[in-house]
């Protein structure tokens, strides 16, 4: 639906008002026009897999840096595949219990099985979520667009407004 997508453009505009950032989304990997896994991208640039088709992959989780003082902690995103490492598991309840942390992060749509850590989440009386309509009811999301010192990323479809100074 575009949680990355969006994840991306409100890491951008947050960065560019000088908001410290930390964290990672995930991005799918493509071969002959087929999905045969994906990777985590960290911020800063690091890329790495976090999944492959018929491999078992061991990796370490990007995540916040642990750095005191008011912050963002992005998490794109907190899923059934992610679910399965004990340590991103402990290092998600610990960006959102962090003081002075905000985390950015991106949750499922309820369906099935209910993934445990996810509820967790969406049941905290200090997360606010967000729910994005089916991708192929949006239009595409608005480049940023400078004006006046002030930076808007909209998308009225998605009901989502940003102004950063």
């Amino acid at each position: 639906v575009g949680k990355t997508t969006l994840i991306q453009k409100a890491t951008e505009v947050l960065k560019s008002s000088g908001v410290p950032v930390d964290g990672f989304y995930t991005e799918e990997v493509r071969q002959g026009g087929r999905r045969i896994g994906f990777d985590v991208v960290t911020l800063s640039g690091i890329r790495g897999p976090l999944s492959r088709i018929g491999q078992c992959l061991c990796h370490p989780q990007a995540g916040a840096s642990g750095r005191p003082g008011q912050s963002v902690c992005v998490i794109d995103e907190v899923g059934k595949m992610e679910l399965f490492s004990q340590p991103f598991i402990q290092a998600v309840r610990q960006a959102l219990s962090t003081p002075g942390t905000v985390v950015l992060g991106t949750i499922p749509v309820p369906k099935g099985k209910p993934l445990a850590l996810v509820e967790e989440i969406r049941s905290r009386k200090d997360v606010k979520v967000l729910s994005l309509p089916p991708a192929h009811t949006l239009p595409p999301p608005s480049e940023p667009v400078q004006s006046n010192r002030v930076t808007r990323v909209s998308c009225p479809r998605w009901g989502i407004h940003m102004l950063s100074p």
